[in-house]
């Protein structure tokens, strides 16, 4: 087995950075659970509780489905940005979760977050 030298202050640096994108991100769509704060939840931005108009209570329902399946996938990101950031605490990033073997630092360099080699 080939042996590499992975920059781990680079990667923890690169992942810090993308994990605050995401969290903007997330603002922009949600908010943190105020009962979970593990978890977010979305927004439909500006909501009327009296709003009469059929047209926008419609309008904000959509908003908010929008908001659901774009939170779902940054959140999901996130989750692996942190998994990530523990691996390098723990000593362990950059190793594949299924085969034990070094990531390529390549692939490293595409999707920093990566738990496996490509197959």
């Amino acid at each position: 087995m080939n042996e590499q030298k992975i920059d781990l202050n680079y990667f923890k640096q690169k992942l810090l950075k993308e994990q605050e994108r995401l969290i903007s991100e997330l603002q922009s769509v949600g908010r943190i659970n105020p009962d979970n704060p593990m978890d977010w939840e979305p927004t439909a931005g500006e909501i009327e509780e009296n709003a009469s108009d059929k047209n926008d209570q419609a309008d904000n329902i959509e908003q908010y489905e929008q908001n659901a399946a774009i939170l779902k996938e940054l959140e999901i990101e996130l989750n692996e940005v942190k998994h990530a950031l523990e691996k390098i605490e723990k000593g362990t990033y950059g190793i594949c979760e299924e085969s034990g073997n070094p990531i390529s630092t390549k692939r490293l360099e595409a999707y920093p977050a990566a738990r496996t080699n490509l197959r």
